[in-house]
C-alpha cells in the first residue's frame, strides 16, 4: 500500500496507433504531384508555342530584310552603258539577282503565314487540353483529397481526446462524466476512423483512375507534339530548299558569263578612246614644268665632302650643295627619286664664320637651321670641319663659300676657334666695310680682327663641276 504522503502524478497513455491511423499513402501529396506534372507539360507546350511564334516572327522579319536587300539592286546599274545589255552579261546577271531575291523574300513571308496558321494552332489546342485536364484533376481527385484531409483531422482530434481522458482516468481513479468515458470516446474514434478509411479508399480509387489515365494522356501529348514538329520541319525545309535553289540559280547565271564577254564588248564600243599599247611609257627626263632650270635652282657648287664627326672624330661622306640662296645643305645622296630629299643639315652662310684653308681641309662655324622654327630655337653654333677629296676641290669649295659668307677669318683648321658672330659684330665698328672677293688672300690693311663683311655674289647660272665625277645616287 502506498504511503499517505505519496501522490500519483497524472500520465498520458501512448497513442502508438496514431501514425498508422494516417496511413502510408498521402493522397494530397499524390494529387499535388499530378498537378505539378500537368504544369510541367503545360510549360513544355508553352515553350513550343513561343518557339514557333518566335520563328514565325523571324521569318516575317527575314522577308522584310530581304526587301531591303532587294533595294540594293533594284535601281538600274550606274554607268550601265559600260555593260553589254544583251543576255549573258553583267546586266542580265543583275536581272536574275533581282528576280530570285524577290522570290526569297516572298518565301520567308509565306513561311511565316504557314507557321502561324498551321503549326501554332496545334500547340495552342494541346495547351488548352492540358489546362482542362488540370481542372478535372482539381474538381475530382483534388476535391476528394480535401474530404480525406477533413476526415483525418476529425479522427486525429478524437484520438487526442481519448488520450486526454484515459490519462484523467488513471489520475482520478475513474471519476468522470459519461461523455468522458474512454470507452465511449474510443467507439467515437472507431466511427470516425471508419469514415476516414471510406474517404481514403474512395480517393485512392479516384487517384488510381487518374494515374492510369495519365499514361494515355501523356502518350497523346507526345503524339501531338511530334505531329506539330513534323509540320514545322516540312514548312521550314520547303522554304530552305526554295532559298537554296534561288541562290544556286543566281550563282549558275553568273558563272555562265564568259571571262571576255564584257571586255570584248567594251573594246568594240570604245575602241577610239582606249590607250594605244604601242605608245612609249612616260619618263621624268621627258617632262617639263614651270620654273624648271630657274637660276635659283642651280647650285653654286655641289659634290661630296667629308665631314668630321663630333663624337668619334671620324670623317663621313655626304652630298653637299651651296645654293644661290646662300644655304649650304647636306644630303645623304644626290638621288631625288628614292625618297623626298630633305636636308640633314642646313647652314645659312651669311650667318656663318669661314675659317682659312689648309690643303684639302677648311672649317665653317654656324648653326644648323634645317629643323624648323622650334628646332632652330634650340640649335647652337658648331664648327663644321670639312675635308675635300683634293686640295683643288677644297679651294673651289672654300672660295665659293667664302664669297657668300658674312664673316671670314684666316684661322687654319686645327687652330684656335674662329671668333663668334657676336664678337665680330662688336668689332665691326672699327672695320672698313668692303667685300672680300674670291681672289683675295689677305685681309684689308685696316682690319684689326682679321674679319671682313662679305657681299652677296653674283648669281650663278650654272653649277661648278662636282669634286668627284660620279653619277647621281653614287655619293
Amino acid at each position: 500500500m502506498a504511503s499517505p504522503t505519496e501522490s500519483t502524478l497524472p500520465t498520458r497513455s501512448s497513442t502508438n496507433m496514431t501514425d498508422d491511423v494516417m496511413g502510408d499513402e498521402d493522397a494530397s501529396e499524390t494529387t499535388k504531384l499530378f498537378e505539378e506534372r500537368l504544369q510541367a507539360w503545360k510549360h513544355a507546350c508553352g515553350y513550343l508555342e513561343d518557339y514557333v511564334s518566335a520563328t514565325e516572327k523571324m521569318q516575317h522579319a527575314h522577308g522584310k530584310e530581304y526587301d531591303k536587300v532587294l533595294k540594293t539592286v533594284s535601281s538600274p546599274l550606274k554607268e550601265a552603258h559600260h555593260f553589254d545589255q544583251n543576255l549573258g552579261g553583267i546586266s542580265g546577271m543583275f536581272d536574275n539577282i533581282r528576280t530570285n531575291t524577290q522570290g526569297i523574300s516572298n518565301s520567308h513571308t509565306e513561311t511565316a503565314k504557314n507557321l502561324k496558321g498551321q503549326v501554332l494552332p496545334v500547340f495552342e489546342r494541346l495547351h488548352a487540353e492540358i489546362k482542362n485536364k488540370n481542372k478535372e484533376l482539381a474538381k475530382g481527385a483534388g476535391k476528394q483529397g480535401k474530404l480525406v484531409d477533413k476526415a483525418r483531422a476529425a479522427t486525429q482530434k478524437h484520438i487526442e481526446l481519448l488520450g486526454t481522458h484515459t490519462a484523467t482516468f488513471d489520475s482520478h481513479g475513474g471519476k468522470m462524466t459519461a461523455s468522458e468515458d474512454p470507452y465511449v470516446i474510443q467507439r467515437g474514434v472507431m466511427h470516425r476512423l471508419n469514415k476516414q478509411v471510406i474517404e481514403e479508399n474512395n480517393n485512392r480509387q479516384d487517384l488510381l483512375a487518374v494515374q492510369n489515365n495519365f499514361a494515355g494522356f501523356e502518350a497523346h501529348i507526345i503524339s501531338v507534339i511530334q505531329s506539330g514538329m513534323g509540320q514545322f520541319m516540312q514548312i521550314l525545309t520547303a522554304q530552305q530548299e526554295q532559298t537554296k535553289g534561288m541562290y544556286a540559280d543566281m550563282v549558275a547565271n553568273g558563272q555562265r558569263i564568259t571571262p571576255d564577254f564584257e571586255w570584248n564588248g567594251f573594246v568594240q564600243r570604245n575602241n577610239n578612246l582606249l590607250i594605244d599599247p604601242n605608245a612609249p611609257p612616260r619618263s621624268v627626263s621627258n617632262i617639263g614644268f614651270p620654273n624648271q632650270g630657274h637660276r635659283a635652282t642651280q647650285p653654286l657648287v655641289a659634290g661630296s665632302l667629308d665631314l668630321k664627326g663630333r663624337m668619334m672624330g671620324k670623317y663621313s661622306t655626304s652630298y653637299w650643295v651651296l645654293t644661290p640662296s646662300k644655304f649650304l645643305h647636306e644630303f645623304k645622296t644626290d638621288d631625288d627619286f628614292q625618297k623626298d630629299p630633305s636636308p640633314d643639315t642646313s647652314l645659312y652662310i651669311p650667318d656663318c664664320i669661314i675659317g682659312g684653308i689648309d690643303g684639302n681641309k677648311f672649317n665653317v662655324k654656324g648653326k644648323d637651321v634645317s629643323k624648323g622654327k622650334v628646332g632652330n630655337a634650340f640649335s647652337t653654333n658648331h664648327e663644321y670641319k670639312f675635308k675635300a677629296h683634293t686640295p683643288s676641290d677644297a679651294e673651289k669649295w672654300w672660295n665659293t663659300i667664302r664669297s657668300s659668307a658674312g664673316q671670314t677669318t684666316n684661322d687654319m683648321p686645327g687652330s684656335s676657334e674662329p671668333t663668334s658672330p657676336t664678337t665680330s659684330r662688336q668689332a665691326s665698328g672699327t672695320m672698313t666695310p668692303g667685300a672680300m672677293t674670291p681672289g683675295e688672300e689677305k685681309p684689308a690693311p685696316l682690319q684689326t680682327s682679321g674679319i671682313t663683311d662679305g657681299s652677296e655674289p653674283a648669281s650663278a647660272t650654272t653649277a661648278p663641276a662636282s669634286g668627284l665625277e660620279k653619277k647621281p645616287g653614287e655619293y
